[in-house]
């Protein structure tokens, strides 16, 4: 397979497993995931474990590695003592990579696509700060009179984030663009 063809078909099945994240989170997609599966394979967690635990291995770099399952979802988080260690691949495009990455070997392994999020020395927790942080600036500029703030795009699992801070916070959001200009775009609810 030419580096063309394996760059294409990563990017089909990132799109791929967007646009059934996206149908989840829809009313009509609540119907269709619950018919489809109870949730993750038994396997998943491990099979994604194992790629990870291998690539730490390569880089000699030090890391524990925890799967955790919540809301039907696998969890995958990397940590160490040694922060240092974990600097380099704690970069949100690295985070985002290795999880391509790990959710392909998952695929690999069982046929089937993986929904499993990558965190990577605490990674997604100082994520999902920034995106309250950008959350926060558009509410406050439709609060001086703005009639809509649309966001950067962002991954499926980051849009979730946004819609699940938005709601909060007691305005409306919905994602508009196709595949990777799929973006956020918040309102004052009516």
């Amino acid at each position: 397979m030419s580096d063309t063809q394996t760059t294409d078909a990563a990017e089909s099945a990132h799109e791929g497993v967007e646009e059934r994240d996206e149908a989840q989170h829809s009313p009509a997609g609540d119907a269709a995931d619950a018919s489809a599966t109870d949730g993750p394979s038994s396997d998943e967690g491990d099979v994604a474990a194992d790629y990870i635990e291998e690539l730490l291995d390569i880089c000699d770099i030090d890391g524990d590695i925890d799967i955790d399952v919540r809301a039907g979802r696998t969890y995958i988080s990397v940590h160490s003592d040694e922060s240092v260690d974990l600097r380099l691949l704690s970069k949100p495009d690295t985070v985002n990579a290795l999880q391509e990455l790990a959710r392909l070997a998952v695929q690999s392994s069982s046929g089937e696509f993986s929904r499993l999020i990558l965190d990577i020395g605490g990674s997604r927790e100082a994520r999902q700060s920034e995106l309250a942080a950008i959350v926060d600036r558009a509410i406050a500029r439709i609060d001086e009179g703005a009639a809509q703030a649309a966001l950067p795009a962002m991954s499926s699992y980051e849009r979730k984030l946004v819609h699940d801070l938005v709601a909060e916070r007691g305005y409306a959001s919905n994602s508009e663009g196709e595949g990777r200009d799929r973006h956020t775009v918040i309102t004052a609810t009516a």
